[in-house]
């Protein structure tokens, strides 16, 4: 008799939607935690367990630490991390308030996940050597030198430097999806972002045998328009896809428009520190010091670029609408900025102002489009870096002066095999093809993976909050705090109706 009441509690329990999603998450919680516990105990002890295998041969000595190298290199991560503020910043003021909160959580609690993610196995697949698609060693950077390559920076340098660009690609995933994705989604889908699709496909391109590194004219990618900004605007455009638009939202062709960000001043003061934390994003991958007009030239394009592409934004968006749009002269030097990490180290300060002025429009034209496609996108995510970061990829096959060379540990290597040269300057169409070819593979990919990763999440039932959630507020429903609790016009806690959401 009591088993019998027990199961029927059971077949009770799972037959409530919200029961079932507990279950999943708590199962796919302990299973992701078993599986790390697994593999750590593999690492670090099977050593020890199994002492009396042959010794492997000594690891060959690893270059001289460069000190000097080093400290830039660190410098530029810690400006590479700041942009998280911007980024939080950004998304929190062009959102509604009543999902502030919600924004600032996720994007802390994905770059936790992103720091365990990286040093368990992301780091691992990404720069270490393998196969052309995927790294197959330096699990938790268990045998590995102690520096990366030949640049002479420590290892557990390069991996700070490189955390806070897979970190930034995370928190770009989001942008499309703010306002209506379940924080337990959140959490699923950061896991296959950072742990397995940022790393896995940027392998083909920063990985030491990475695949696109091999064509007859090498693909490149200074510092992550495809790698890091096309491949987090491409999930985004998935997620966004996969949740629908938020409750209420009316497009243009609908006769309506883009809901209005709840605290303009915020979200661009967000992109004015993005900006800021831009000069360690490029200039800081040279790992190099050393090559001062390197770093300067890089420092300037990267400037010129986003100063360029926030005027065009600006004079475009005044002659359709006879406004000074801020919002659209943010997002377009965000897009410039996007546009020139590519071939920063290789245009002329001439090439990053016509990439800019490009940037700065594209930017715009992809905005309307997601607009009449009706996909919700309340940042601006895929047209900035997205749409911008392909362009900017393709832009080095027609900038590229081929009087630079590349960067070294030492200073710029200028030899003839180092030479990147595009169509506008004699070098005809094999740099842009190299692009097209890395670019159209990376963007594929990722949006095909992706699509299987969000629905994959939808399916359990957390990608999307429920209907009630999403009136009631991510704040309150998901956090169980309002960003503005002194706004709220009726006195109880958990109210849905801040001031500010009144329409």
């Amino acid at each position: 008799m009591m088993r019998g009441n027990v199961w029927k509690r059971l077949q009770a329990s799972l037959r409530d939607p919200e029961m079932r999603i507990r279950v999943l998450a708590l199962v796919g919680g302990k299973a992701i935690g078993l599986a790390l516990v697994l593999a750590a105990m593999k690492i670090y002890l099977a050593p020890a367990l199994f002492a009396q295998a042959p010794a492997a041969a000594p690891p060959a000595p690893s270059p001289e630490v460069n000190a000097i190298n080093t400290a830039w290199t660190l410098i530029a991560a810690f400006l590479v991390f700041g942009m998280q503020v911007g980024f939080v910043m950004l998304e929190a003021g062009f959102a509604r308030s009543r999902e502030s909160i919600n924004i600032l959580v996720e994007g802390i609690v994905d770059t936790c996940i992103c720091g365990v993610t990286f040093w368990a196995w992301g780091f691992a697949f990404m720069f270490m050597d393998g196969t052309p698609w995927i790294g197959t060693h330096g699990f938790f950077l268990k045998g590995i030198p102690d520096t990366y390559l030949t640049t002479g920076v420590p290892l557990l340098a390069f991996w700070v430097f490189q955390f806070a660009f897979a970190d930034t690609c995370s928190t770009i995933t989001s942008g499309a999806m703010v306002g209506r994705c379940g924080f337990i989604g959140d959490i699923l889908y950061s896991i296959g972002v950072t742990g397995f699709i940022y790393p896995i496909i940027g392998h083909w391109a920063w990985g030491p045998d990475g695949w696109l590194t091999t064509l007859s004219v090498p693909f490149h990618d200074f510092a992550g328009s495809t790698v890091v900004h096309t491949i987090g605007g491409a999930i985004s455009l998935t997620g966004a896809i996969a949740l629908g638009p938020r409750l209420g939202r009316v497009f243009r062709r609908d006769g309506g428009g883009p809901m209005l960000p709840h605290n303009i001043i915020l979200g661009a003061v967000g992109g004015l520190i993005l900006w800021f934390g831009w000069y360690g994003f490029n200039p800081g991958s040279t790992l190099s010091a050393l090559d001062a007009q390197g770093i300067g030239r890089v420092s300037f394009n990267t400037t010129m670029a986003a100063c360029s592409a926030g005027l065009a934004a600006l004079f475009y968006a005044y002659a359709r609408v006879g406004k000074w749009d801020l919002g659209l002269t943010v997002n377009g030097f965000l897009a410039g900025l996007v546009a020139i990490t590519c071939p920063c180290y290789w245009v002329s300060p001439t090439g990053a102002f016509f990439i800019g002025i490009v940037a700065g429009v594209v930017v715009i034209w992809a905005t309307d489009a997601l607009e009449y496609l009706r996909i919700d996108d309340p940042i601006g995510a895929v047209p900035v870096h997205m749409v911008a970061g392909i362009w900017g990829t393709l832009s080095l096959g027609l900038f590229a002066t081929g009087a630079y060379g590349a960067p070294t540990p030492m200073g710029a290597d200028t030899s003839a095999g180092a030479i990147v040269k595009g169509l506008f300057y004699g070098g005809g169409m094999g740099q842009l093809m190299a692009q097209a070819i890395g670019s159209g593979a990376i963007t594929i990919a990722t949006l095909a993976v992706s699509f299987v990763l969000m629905y994959a999440v939808k399916a359990t039932g957390t990608l999307r909050i429920s209907r009630e959630g999403e009136l009631e507020g991510l704040d309150v429903h998901e956090h169980g705090m309002l960003a503005y609790p002194e706004y709220v016009i009726h006195g109880d806690f958990g109210s849905p109706h801040p001031v500010s959401h009144v329409k």
